[in-house]
């Protein structure tokens, strides 16, 4: 049920299997900081911007970029096999990751291969910044809901150190600027990882978690604040910030005036991207920051895979009936709020 394509119900779906993979390499920034000494001293910039202003210590990377397909296809094996779903009942295979090697085939087909999903498998990419995997898990609910399908799995690889890479080449130019070097500082927060999740009708799976449904909203005057590629990912991080918090601000206070109560959820669980990021949403809901587990510190930003990893480590702290708010936002800028019921 929709209202004014904002607000969405879902009447029979659950979330059956999330899991991430893990990228083997840790990359700290306190090396970032040591790649970038002479940088940062002719800009009399000091060292731990990272730890002090976003909260990264870490990050992961792949052993090669290519690899983050190969992490979707792990994750996406282990979410089936947490799920027992045989890969011969996925009906649909939402790939949502912001990482790609071409612009053609999709990076799903691939994935799709790669897991031995069956021919009646639909499967494309969903890319909308790190707002992609809750889409793709919107979109599969409706299929879902709708009878199209059975069970949809919906995955994310993002690989990061090519913009890494880039980023800390460029800045290491003797002529770079202050104002170009914190333009860039975002990139410097982003990692490799991913993530998979299997829903499926809650109806034959009572140890499912039900996703009840949520909301979305868009603030797309604002699609120029954040514009990245492998060369590098160039924000203007205040209106970012301030454009941001207005479109989850609304969001949130639509959803309250149209049937949704968040205010004493068990968890919220949001997107992965700083310390700043966090506090600010967490002031502007009067959130209990207790019950906000974060990821970001130990592996950055990782994209639509955020969030999903991020869930998928709190989960063994969850029981039954705990309720669980999903809280995405991406660049562009699009939010969107999901509940499940664990």
């Amino acid at each position: 049920m929709a209202n004014g394509n904002a607000t969405f119900r879902h009447s029979n779906v659950a979330l059956l299997g999330l899991t991430e993979t893990l990228a083997p390499n840790e990359v700290t920034s306190q090396e970032f900081d040591d790649r970038l000494a002479d940088t940062l001293s002719s800009l009399k910039l000091p060292q731990g911007l990272l730890q002090r202003v976003a909260g990264v210590y870490a990050r992961r990377n792949w052993d090669e970029p290519h690899q983050f397909a190969d992490g979707a296809i792990a994750a996406g094996k282990k979410a089936l096999a947490e799920a027992g779903v045989p890969p011969d009942a996925i009906g649909l295979m939402v790939n949502t990751s912001v990482t790609r090697e071409h612009l053609e085939p999709s990076v799903a087909v691939g994935v799709h291969a790669g897991i031995g999903l069956g021919p009646q498998a639909m499967n494309f990419d969903i890319a909308n910044a790190c707002l992609g995997f809750v889409n793709g898990m919107t979109l599969a609910a409706n299929m879902i809901d709708a009878g199209q399908i059975e069970y949809a799995l919906i995955v994310a690889g993002e690989d990061a150190s090519r913009v890494q890479d880039a980023t800390l080449r460029r800045l290491n130019r003797p002529e770079i600027t202050r104002e170009e070097y914190l333009n860039e500082f975002a990139s410097l927060t982003l990692g490799s990882g991913a993530a998979a999740a299997v829903l499926g009708p809650a109806d034959r799976h009572p140890e499912g978690h039900r996703i009840l449904g949520g909301i979305t909203r868009a603030a797309t005057q604002h699609h120029e604040l954040c514009v990245g590629d492998h060369n590098g990912m160039f924000t203007d991080t205040k209106g970012l910030l301030s454009g941001g918090m207005e479109l989850v601000v609304a969001a949130w206070e639509e959803a309250h005036e149209t049937g949704w109560n968040w205010r004493e959820m068990d968890r919220y669980v949001m997107h992965q991207v700083s310390d700043v990021h966090t506090n600010s949403i967490t002031k502007a809901a009067n959130l209990d920051p207790d019950r906000i587990p974060v990821s970001y510190p130990e592996l950055g930003n990782v994209g639509p895979a955020s969030l999903p990893i991020t869930l998928s480590r709190e989960a063994e702290n969850l029981r039954p009936g705990d309720r669980i708010l999903c809280m995405g936002v991406g660049s562009g800028l699009n939010t969107a709020m999901t509940e499940i019921e664990w």
